[in-house]
């Protein structure tokens, strides 16, 4: 594979990711829309770590791994907020979410 073939994956996947967000009422489904659009970021560094740098440079590679690891945070935090917002309303969709609306 090239790197254009990474590259169309990548654009796919965040394609994907954004439709998810904008479109999606659950929370959960939104989770995993901005999952989606993480994934294709760390597509991107791992391949044009690889295609682009030297072979001996795995910079790419290791921002990618820093990227997998802030997105298991992330998610640990927004199902945490998640269930909390269950507790308190008894749904998970965010517009009928409105105790800070003024």
């Amino acid at each position: 594979m090239t790197l254009q073939h990474y590259l169309v994956i990548s654009a796919i996947l965040f394609t994907l990711g954004i439709f998810a967000v904008l479109t999606r009422r659950n929370a959960i489904s939104i989770l995993m829309g901005i999952e989606l659009i993480l994934n294709s970021c760390n597509l991107n560094f791992a391949a044009f770590s690889r295609f682009v740098t030297p072979p001996a440079d795995i910079s790419g590679q290791i921002i990618a791994i820093f990227g997998i690891v802030l997105a298991a945070a992330e998610a640990a935090v927004f199902l945490a907020i998640i269930l909390a917002i269950y507790r308190e309303f008894g749904s998970i969709r965010p517009n009928e979410v409105d105790t800070l609306k003024g």
